[in-house]
């Protein structure tokens, strides 16, 4: 593949909500992954793995150092994930954990067809019908559902469909290419019908590596031998207690304990897939260049969650650990900064209110995210004071000042845990057991009861009823709470 001639060119424009036409509205790229560790990047000081184009997004655009997903209420937690980043509220705002976007929640490509822009979608929706076509004017390889099963050999052979206008989709097909490549060529197909558009786009890429199954792509990427790799400072046999969902599917892909030979294997097919999408990206990047649309494109890089790979003994994202709920997020903007960090609190649902402000709309009522666009101009230099946290009805978590508190609550017995992430950024040293951290513990402690009760949590630290029951709460819309089978 030529070497992608990556830059952000510095063109600067001025949007006024009233005063822009569509034409000279911004076109928007989002490239998502499914389950990439934010650590697991070269840029960001993994230097085993290698990742020349998301790196060259980061030397393009402004990064997020401390973009969290607010969590999930189930074992998947990508669909509340994209949820959020489509609807630009929480987790306790989204319908049914995200399987169901509800009508009176406009999601960002939604209103962006209101405004004119051409919506494209190619790969995974994790989400309902409806609500995929109220987003999209049109896509190509979609990919409705969670994961690539093993069964049907996973991402060697993608179940895929053809966008439906009807919105029915019952017509499944077999893909011919590894799903990263067929997402890519269906992104490259639309940018090149661009190349003369009249119409901002909003094209959104969801692949759905580096998630397992873990499959290498016979040409693209980089292989990786087991025998090479290095086991994160972070590694354990086992975790050292029971997290509540220690039986999900995740977490019984290997045995416990986990050997270090199994962990070498599992991180070596997971820098593969990682290498392959990043080539991926890199195809798709090339073609915006190609189409010469690349200056007035605003382009967004992000996860939809990390995951443990053998740290702190877990094989999956269904906890509170940093690997698996902390996040890349990179947007790079035409006349914004290049090569920058902030250093800021933010969820992935704050992507969508800072798009709508960066192309001068009106966010629609029901976000309730909020823009980094300030931060980004650096008229401000904060922009949550902490965040709040939460796995299924098991785990809740608070972070705040560079430290994060974590409760469990397995079978009516608590487990506490306090991290400094400045200093143990690894978060192997708990020091919630510590008298001398006992008053930043009960500190933390105390605000994450407010978070809970301003969200309306089904749990309460007062009340332990609902804690410990995963899976047995849902949500009723015309109820507005959450209710037991």
């Amino acid at each position: 593949m030529r070497k992608l001639l990556f830059s952000i060119g510095t063109l600067l424009y001025t949007v006024t909500c009233m005063g822009t036409s569509k034409k000279e509205l911004p076109n928007i790229l989002f490239l998502l992954v499914d389950d990439m560790q934010r650590t697991c990047i070269h840029h960001n000081g993994c230097e085993q793995v290698s990742t020349p184009n998301i790196d060259r997004i980061y030397q393009n655009g402004i990064s997020f150092h401390s973009t969290y997903t607010n969590g999930s209420l189930g074992g998947a937690l990508s669909m509340p994930s994209r949820a959020m980043i489509m609807t630009g509220r929480g987790v306790f705002q989204i319908v049914k954990d995200g399987q169901v976007i509800p009508e009176q929640h406009v999601t960002l490509p939604e209103l962006l067809r209101q405004h004119g822009y051409i919506t494209f979608e190619t790969g995974k929706w994790h989400s309902d019908f409806a609500s995929f076509n109220r987003s999209f004017s049109n896509g190509e390889n979609i990919f409705f559902g969670g994961m690539h099963t093993y069964e049907t050999n996973g991402h060697v052979e993608p179940r895929l469909n053809h966008y439906d206008s009807s919105g029915k989709y019952r017509e499944k097909f077999t893909g011919d290419k590894f799903s990263s490549e067929m997402f890519a060529d269906a992104a490259i197909a639309f940018l090149k019908k661009q190349k003369n558009g009249k119409q901002p786009f909003f094209a959104y890429v969801a692949f759905t590596s580096p998630h397992d199954p873990r499959l290498k792509h016979p040409d693209y990427g980089k292989h990786y031998e087991a025998d090479t790799i290095t086991l994160p400072i972070n590694f354990l046999p086992r975790h050292p207690f029971d997290t509540g969902d220690m039986n999900v599917r995740d977490e019984i892909l290997r045995p416990v304990p986990r050997t270090e030979e199994a962990i070498k294997k599992e991180i070596a097919d997971y820098y593969g897939m990682i290498s392959e999408v990043d080539t991926q990206i890199g195809r798709v990047l090339q073609a915006l260049q190609e189409s010469g649309q690349l200056d007035n494109t605003i382009l967004v890089f992000a996860s939809d969650n990390g995951l443990a790979v053998g740290q702190h003994g877990l094989l999956g994202k269904q906890n509170l650990y940093d690997h698996s709920v902390r996040i890349p997020l990179i947007i790079s903007a035409p006349g914004m900064e290049k090569g920058t960090q902030r250093n800021v609190y933010c969820y992935l649902s704050d992507v969508y209110p800072t798009l709508c402000d960066l192309i001068g709309i009106r966010p629609s009522s029901s976000v309730t995210g909020k823009s980094l666009l300030p931060v980004m101009k650096k008229e401000e230099n904060t922009h949550r004071d902490h965040l709040f946290l939460a796995y299924n009805s098991i785990q809740r978590g608070l972070v705040k000042d560079g430290w994060k508190y974590i409760i469990y609550n397995i079978k009516g017995e608590k487990k506490e845990q306090l991290f400094n992430l400045n200093e143990d950024p690894w978060e192997m040293v708990n020091l919630a057991e510590m008298p001398a951290y006992a008053f930043l513990k009960n500190a933390y402690k105390r605000l994450l009861k407010e978070e809970m009760k301003k969200n309306n949590d089904f749990c309460n630290l007062d009340d332990f009823y609902w804690w410990g029951k995963p899976g047995m709460i849902s949500w009723d819309e015309s109820l507005k709470l959450y209710v037991e089978p």
